[in-house]
């Protein structure tokens, strides 16, 4: 069982595969982002690029400070998915939002340096680092750069603990994509795990946790990935052809 206390990892696979296509410009203008909890007060953040416990093991460049930014209207919209969940006795937990490009670099620097694998058992202690870049788990582009995209998990207030996913973010594996062990479009949980490697699993529990995430996010205007449960994009996101180089910092 995948259990959530289960420290295993969960999360890259679709984090860098998202939406690179459009990138074409580069900008360093941030007048049009917002620090994330001045919109969504009741956000909860853990930063893991600011801080060691992530898939590298180091804190990524270009994050200056433990805050979370997105653009205006990304923000807006995600405050509406925050009054929506905190009316069911959940907040919002925030991972990671807009990353800056030198970010990204830092990742593909990373899985470049084979031999660097201090991280692998709470990761991808299923996969040989070599393949990261072959099946997509690193690209050189994010759509974290553009701005509306953000990784995030439920808080519940009533245990006053994450809300039970199965598996924690950044876990390079096929138990990360929202169809496992399930079906996403209809919500209904069908315990087929032929996709993992290993015959981990989920519960129904745990697979309907994702879904009250997804449903949420859905309902005010992202669009979700395939291969990440934390993953959302803002669907009409207003920068689709940019990428952003600014540091995560507090704005002034």
């Amino acid at each position: 069982m995948l259990a959530a206390t289960f420290i295993c990892g969960i999360t890259l696979v679709s984090c860098f595969k998202a939406s690179v296509k459009v990138h074409t410009e580069a900008e360093t203008d941030a007048s049009q982002f917002v620090t994330l909890t001045d919109a969504v007060p009741d956000a909860i953040l853990e930063i893991r690029y600011f801080g060691t416990y992530n898939f590298v093991g180091t804190r990524i460049d270009g994050y200056d400070e433990p805050t979370a930014l997105l653009t205006r209207v990304a923000a807006d919209s995600l405050r509406a998915v925050s009054d929506d969940v905190k009316a069911l006795g959940y907040r919002l937990k925030i991972y990671d939002a807009y990353r800056p490009q030198k970010g990204v670099d830092h990742f593909v620097r990373w899985a470049a340096n084979i031999p660097d694998t201090l991280m692998k058992q709470y990761f991808y202690p299923d996969l040989d680092k070599s393949v990261l870049f072959e099946q997509e788990y690193i690209y050189e582009k994010s759509g974290h750069t553009r701005g509306s995209t953000v990784d995030l998990t439920l808080f519940s207030m009533a245990t006053e603990k994450e809300l039970d996913m199965g598996g924690t973010f950044d876990w390079f594996g096929p138990e990360s994509h929202p169809d496992f062990c399930g079906n996403p479009e209809t919500g209904e949980y069908t315990g087929d795990n032929s996709k993992s490697p290993t015959g981990r699993t989920i519960t129904p529990e745990q697979f309907a946790n994702r879904m009250i995430l997804r449903q949420a996010m859905l309902r005010h205007g992202f669009k979700p990935l395939d291969s990440e449960w934390w993953h959302f994009t803002l669907r009409n996101e207003p920068f689709p052809g940019t990428y952003f180089t600014f540091s995560v910092k507090q704005l002034k």
